[in-house]
Order: C-alpha cells, then structure tokens, then sequence
C-alpha cells in the first residue's frame, strides 16, 4: 500500500486540528485546545489507482512568534494549507506560510483549505478571493470542520494530486 504524509499548516485557531479530526474520527468538538509541536494520525483513503496510507501531520499554528518548524514539512508528499474564511488575517499568511514550505522541501501538491464556512454571519472571505486562487494555480475548498462540508473532498482531492498528479 501507499503512503503518503500530508501536513496541515496555517495561523493558530483556523480549525486544522477539527479537520484533522472530522476526516479521521468523523466528530467535532466546539473546545479549542492549541496543538503544541505536531500531533499525527493515520487514515486510509481509496481512490480509483488504489488504496493509500495517509499519515496526517497537524503542526502546531503559526502564531505571529515562530513559524512553522522545517523540520515538519520535511518528507511531506502534500500539504493542506489551513485559512479561518472569518479572519482575513489568517488568509493571506497562508502565502508567508507556503513560501516558507516551498524553501524548505519544494513545490508538493497543496490545497487551500478555509475553513469555518458554517459561520455565514462572520464569513469574510469572498467568492472573488477564492476563484483568484483557483486563477493562480491554487486548488481552494471551503470547509467546515463543524459539518463536514468540503472535508473529505479536500483529503480526496490532494490524496490524487499526490498519487496521480494534480496542480500544485
């Protein structure tokens, strides 16, 4: 079986470790605990090539003190890059945030994950911003760790850029 390690990144509190956890356990939990460092799991995923081990990397949010250590991006085949769609902030480091991974390990199929699409009252990102990055060669979902909408699209998508290619 193939493997493949897919790392989730972006600013603090934009729900990478509800993701993480809806696509694997299927739940969600309103409490917000910040992940200190990386905290893996594992998922199978099957696709029409086969069925592919995904070892999930849920690095610790970028904070405005440090960024994302290297060393976690290295050997990741992909990277889901994480945005809160009701904090503007979160979604433009999310360009800091991949240049960064394009130094440390190269160009790897990404996806652009904004999350929190169930606060439609708070929603802040618009369907311009969204279609400029499919525009610019970014594959972009919005997400809710809370429902599940977009969630099991995005692992799918990039679990098939990684294994049979796709944009970047």
């Amino acid at each position: 079986m193939i493997q493949k390690k897919i790392c989730l990144v972006g600013v603090y509190a934009t729900g990478k470790t509800s993701l993480v956890r809806q696509f694997v356990y299927s739940k969600f939990t309103d409490k917000y605990h910040s992940t200190v460092g990386v905290k893996i799991d594992r998922k199978e995923v099957v696709i029409p090539s086969g069925a592919v081990n995904l070892v999930l990397w849920d690095l610790e949010g970028r904070d405005g003190h440090g960024d994302v250590r290297p060393s976690y991006l290295r050997g990741a085949s992909g990277i889901i890059y994480v945005a809160d769609g009701t904090r503007p902030g979160t979604f433009e480091q999310i360009f800091e945030l991949r240049a960064l991974a394009e130094k440390t390990i190269g160009t790897v199929p990404s996806v652009f994950a904004i999350n929190k699409a169930d606060l439609t009252d708070e929603w802040q990102v618009t369907d311009s911003q969204i279609a400029a990055l499919d525009a610019s060669k970014w594959h972009a979902l919005r997400t809710s760790a809370k429902t599940g909408e977009g969630v099991e699209a995005t692992f799918q998508w990039l679990t098939e850029a990684m294994v049979v290619g796709g944009k970047a």
